[in-house]
């Protein structure tokens, strides 16, 4: 039985995908690089370490990498993060979650400020036992480094009783490779066959699903009646 769950936040708790994306097509704009939303927006879910590095060359990064980061994180703050809010059902899941003795941790690519920012926007703050950020961290997802410090933080439990729920195929990558299994959720907007690729084990929609989930089958929630699915079949075994 699933005891400790481990939440990404933006993408999965609040939608806040779009507004990531756009803050960081408009700073790549500032400083000379002209990149399509779609592509920005498949880079959601990697922290500014991973992500900037996919537009800009090592010299760049060197030139002006740190301005870059500090440009878009203050537009970020006072253009976008205003218009963000939580996916419904996100505090009575994390209710439920708690009455029933599970324990909660939240693990985001997002810096510390943003992150406290969306516990008052879901209204969960007492409704989990941590939280780790990408401030905490050296490297963001797709790395394991912010499940496994989310993984410490929660006394080193079992990887088989332990679940992360997150948005982009980065949170199934940065899981899997600590064999902890993932549930993807559709709200961030990435696509199924990606989610699924990178090692998602099931697939709902947002969190009201999986209130409704685990209401129906608290003791094999998340995976339902049927129990946990098997792991995706490795690509070097077909």
């Amino acid at each position: 039985m699933v005891q400790n769950v481990i939440f990404d936040v933006d993408g999965t708790l609040v939608d806040s995908v779009d507004e990531h994306a756009e803050a960081w097509r408009r700073a790549f704009l500032e400083f000379g690089r002209d990149v399509p939303f779609a592509h920005v927006r498949s880079q959601i879910g990697k922290g500014a370490d991973q992500l900037i590095p996919v537009f800009f060359n090592d010299e760049e990064l060197a030139q002006f990498g740190k301005e870059l980061e500090e440009y878009r994180t203050q537009l970020f703050l006072k253009d976008f993060l205003p218009k963000i809010r939580p996916f419904p059902k996100v505090r009575e899941l994390f209710q439920r979650l708690k009455k029933e003795g599970r324990h909660v941790a939240l693990a985001s690519s997002a810096k510390k400020e943003e992150l406290e920012h969306y516990v008052k926007l879901c209204r969960i703050h007492g409704l989990f036992e941590e939280a780790t950020s990408k401030d905490e961290v050296d490297k963001s997802k797709p790395h394991p480094d912010i499940f496994e410090a989310a993984l410490k933080r929660l006394g080193n439990p079992d990887v088989a009783t332990t679940v992360v729920v997150g948005d982009t195929p980065y949170d199934a990558l940065a899981a899997g490779k600590l064999s902890i299994p993932t549930v993807g959720v559709l709200c961030g907007g990435f696509p199924e066959d990606d989610l699924r690729a990178a090692g998602c084990r099931v697939l709902m929609k947002d969190p009201a699903e999986l209130l409704a989930r685990f209401e129906a089958s608290p003791r094999n929630w998340p995976w339902g009646e049927a129990g946990m699915p098997a792991a995706p079949e490795d690509e070097e075994s077909r």
